[in-house]
């Protein structure tokens, strides 16, 4: 039997989008996630800020919060339709980290919100949060 009749190609096909992102505290490390995760759906600048969401959520740890929360802006745009430009977070870090949170801004409108790629998930993958000199820095990959 010879070679498979098939080979993977590197890089022609990227599945997945990275970022870093950082902050001076833990509330402005969740805005600037939450604002990179928007960037890679849509151009924040045609997104108007709208209507306000509230959000409140907690977990077992800090990463499984930044987790959720950033799953849970995926989940608006794919079951709501809803996309935010703007975030205000506060965060809880102590035995139970908490987040509230309120996200302001619209539906998807065809001809005005200018899409970019379809974020699919929020993966683990090489996800982390740290303390870095001045606050902190979080590591995100969304699968597109």
């Amino acid at each position: 039997m010879g070679a498979q009749p098939y080979r993977y190609l590197e890089d022609v096909a990227l599945a997945d989008i990275a970022f870093e992102a950082e902050g001076g505290t833990l509330a402005a490390l969740f805005e600037a996630c939450a604002l990179a995760t928007t960037e890679v759906m849509a151009d924040p600048a045609t997104i108007r800020p709208v209507q306000a969401r509230r959000l409140t959520l907690d977990a077992e740890t800090l990463e499984a919060l930044l987790y959720d929360w950033l799953a849970e802006i995926v989940w608006l745009k794919d079951a709501e339709g809803l996309l935010f430009s703007r975030f205000a977070a506060e965060v809880e870090a102590g035995d139970r980290p908490r987040l509230a949170a309120t996200l302001w801004g619209e539906p998807i409108a065809a001809g005005r919100t200018a899409l970019r790629a379809d974020v699919k998930a929020v993966t683990y993958h090489l996800f982390a949060i740290e303390r870095i000199d001045g606050g902190w820095r979080a590591r995100v990959v969304l699968d597109v």
